[in-house]
């Protein structure tokens, strides 16, 4: 499979190419035993190398998916489950796994009877004993009984023997490759230093697995190989350390051994609780099977995404920033609820998907693509407003170093003064608004009150004074001074002068713009950049073409993503702008965001839009306003009610801005399922909690009754804790 040159080839024709099985790990070879993290190349532009696959397609291999500026799903095999095929000639297949215990075949048929009323078209069972490997077989059969052939799954950690007999009667088996062959679950750190040493744990991995890869291919069972970001064995953590190049070997480790067998019923999954880390894994993976040829479907997941509009947010960002760019055959969206309730935002994802891959959502006759480095992350960060010697108010607060937060409001909003200040997220002191930790740092009117709407006209001034910036078009400026205001231009009015009472100016992009125009507004004066995108156009791909003009102009202006929707509902919102922003600010580009609604679902407020605003930017790893929760989605292994003690957790601890728990049912994945925590709460065994700092267990054993406020004591020895502040009455 060497790679063939094809016209328009770029300087990536210079780079190593790995025989068709070798891939990351020779390379990894070739670079040392010893831990490192290898600097990767930057992104090539459009013209990219290709390879001939085994079935004779020329592929491309010099990037992640089929066109960067355009939606197309990415072709890969069928891969049977049961009667459900996953791959790119099928409908995205969407799927949940159960929260009961296995051995309780009752309640277990019950839960997955009311997963495929829902929608799920497959549903995963924890399996993790020869009690539970036994029960499937009833489970199964029960099922059956009953009219249901929803193709069933079976997730195994440390436990060979019983996936062997659960293959028996399951459709699908899911292996952890960091724990497969781990039965001792000793999780231990170990350094390899050899390639001997390294090479033996693999011939002891392969010969532990093999039987699983015969047996299923034997029966016609599909196979899950899912590597997880905190479940990385000692040994590619040790050549790979906690990367992403870590997670896709180790995941091409067991995938080289199925295909030595010739079985290829396989799909691949790369998840993590950060979205980040998670769109970087599985772009990593998808680019190196393009290298050798490789075309097995993609499982898509945010691994403990929590609960509520946080965890449909954390899953809308990973999940559908990779669903438009065409990467995606099966999704599961885990959440600390019901498991059937996964079903509804699952849905909505996967419809995202399939809707933009038909039609081909993007910039038509594409664009070069130099800057964004798809392998590593890089925040593009812009210049914040600068303090003038005249200005009357204070400017520098109009936008926030860590990402800003815009909010459309109306004049009605405006005169309700206090219920308006809290929608902003203002504290109120004698009824005068305040800045908080999730205040709104600039609105956006669309009309400016009369002189006789006092009340609005006293709310514009109150929030001036705390720094909020006031954001209006140019166009109703001119009829309608505003003194202090930021004035809304659109790029050919760059140049004018500012109607009257305007003392900043903001540029307002529609995506469509020319290089020159971009050219213009690095050129000005603007505190930032309004991309409302066209109807016409696709955001992720008309913002990745600014993007590429405005690092080519020098502009250092913040760009804020400003999301106009005109109708759906609250998990329209979420869906939407997880997917479409959050995809943007997952690769770096953007500096704040602005949700619009003109919708009539009266359930979308301002404090919603607010809200969400903030969830997605704590989402993309920028702007922390609240305590950061990574909680497991439940699952027959889990040792407490994860639903109730996650909600007392959060009533008690939900103050803390920049402090992040992990929340798990069990260990099952290890200690580095607390990688992007800082204090964990697991459970130890039946009614006993083990805490965390980091990824170290500091206290063992203690009563579940008591476990919470040990939790709280631990936040305290570690100077992390704050008192709740108590909101002062207004007057």
């Amino acid at each position: 499979m060497t790679p063939k040159s094809v016209a328009g080839t770029s300087v990536g024709a210079r780079a190593h190419h790995a025989a068709p099985d070798e891939g990351l790990r020779g390379r990894a070879r070739r670079s040392g035993t010893t831990t490192r993290r290898v600097v990767q190349p930057r992104a090539q532009a459009v013209s990219q190398e290709y390879a001939m696959n085994e079935n004779g397609v020329l592929m491309p291999t010099g990037k992640y998916c089929v066109n960067h500026a355009e939606t197309v799903r990415r072709k890969t095999r069928t891969v049977n489950v049961g009667n459900v095929k996953i791959g790119s000639e099928h409908p995205i297949v969407k799927q949940t796994m159960t929260t009961s215990d296995t051995r309780d075949v009752a309640k277990t048929v019950a839960e997955v009877i009311r997963c495929a009323d829902a929608g799920a078209e497959m549903v995963r069972i924890t399996v993790q004993g020869m009690q539970e490997a036994k029960a499937c077989v009833e489970i199964k059969n029960t099922l059956v009984a009953k009219g249901y052939n929803t193709p069933l799954i079976a997730d195994i950690h440390f436990a060979p023997k019983v996936a062997l007999l659960v293959a028996e009667c399951f459709d699908k088996i899911r292996v952890n490759p960091g724990n497969f062959a781990d039965g001792r679950k000793k999780f231990e750190n170990i350094l390899y230093e050899t390639d001997e040493e390294y090479e033996a744990e693999l011939a002891e991995i392969e010969e532990v697995f093999t039987p699983l890869v015969l047996k299923c291919k034997e029966r016609g069972v599909a196979m899950r190989i899912g590597t997880n970001h905190g479940s990385l064995s000692a040994r590619t953590l040790s050549r790979f350390g906690d990367t992403p190049m870590g997670m896709v070997e180790s995941a091409f480790e067991f995938a080289r051994i199925c295909r030595k067998h010739d079985y290829h019923n396989f799909v691949f999954s790369m998840k993590a609780s950060n979205p980040l880390v998670m769109v970087q894994a599985y772009r990593l993976l998808s680019h190196e099977m393009y290298k050798i040829g490789w075309d097995y479907p993609l499982h898509l997941g945010v691994t403990e995404a929590g609960e509520g509009e946080d965890g449909r947010m954390k899953s809308s960002i990973g999940i559908g920033a990779l669903l438009l760019d065409g990467l995606g055959d099966t999704i599961r969206v885990s959440l600390t609820e019901a498991s059937e309730l996964e079903i509804e935002p699952c849905t909505r994802l996967a419809n995202l998907g399939m809707k933009a891959c038909a039609e081909n959502i993007g910039v038509k006759g594409g664009f070069e693509e130099t800057v964004r480095d798809f392998k590593s992350f890089t925040r593009r960060t812009g210049d914040l407003p600068v303090q003038k010697a005249d200005d009357a108010i204070d400017f520098r607060n109009i936008l926030h170093r860590d990402g800003s937060v815009l909010t459309a409001v109306s004049t009605k909003e405006l005169a309700s003064e206090d219920p308006f200040y809290r929608s902003l997220g203002a504290k109120l002191a004698v009824g005068m608004p305040l800045r908080d930790i999730a205040t709104s740092d600039s609105i956006l009117l669309s009309e400016v009150p009369a002189a006789s709407e006092e009340k609005a006209l006293r709310s514009i001034r109150r929030l001036q004074e705390i720094g909020v910036g006031i954001v209006v078009p140019a166009a109703v400026l001119k009829t309608t001074p505003l003194a202090n205001s930021i004035a809304l231009v659109t790029v050919d009015e760059i140049g004018a002068p500012l109607p009257g009472g305007a003392a900043r100016m903001a540029v307002t992009l529609d995506g469509t713009e020319t290089a020159a125009q971009i050219k213009a507004v690095a050129a000005s004066d603007a505190v930032m950049v309004l991309i409302k995108t066209a109807s016409s156009e696709s955001r992720l791909h008309s913002s990745r073409r600014l993007a590429e003009e405005m690092a080519k102009a020098g502009a250092k202006v913040p760009v804020i993503h400003h999301m106009f929707m005109a109708a759906g509902d609250k998990s329209d919102i979420v869906i939407q702008s997880g997917s479409q922003v959050g995809g943007l600010l997952v690769d770096g580009f953007g500096d704040g965001v602005l949700i619009q609604y003109t919708g009539s679902d009266a359930a979308v407020t301002t404090d919603f839009l607010r809200t969400t605003s903030f969830g997605l930017l704590q989402g993309s790893r920028m702007r922390n306003t609240k305590t950061e929760y990574v909680s497991c989605p439940s699952c027959g292994r889990t040792l407490f009610d994860l639903q109730e003690v996650t909600a007392q957790i959060q009533e008690k601890t939900g103050h803390l801005p920049g402090v992040a728990i992990a929340v798990m049912g069990c260990i099952v994945n290890g200690p580095g399922e607390m990688a992007d925590a800082d204090f964990g709460y697991v459970g130890g065994a039946p009614g006993k909690i083990d805490l965390y700092v980091g990824k170290e267990v500091v206290k063992k054993g203690i009563p579940s009754e008591e476990a919470t406020e040990a939790l709280i004591e631990l936040i305290k020895e570690n100077d992390r804790w704050v008192e709740k502040e108590v909101e002062e009455v207004s007057a």
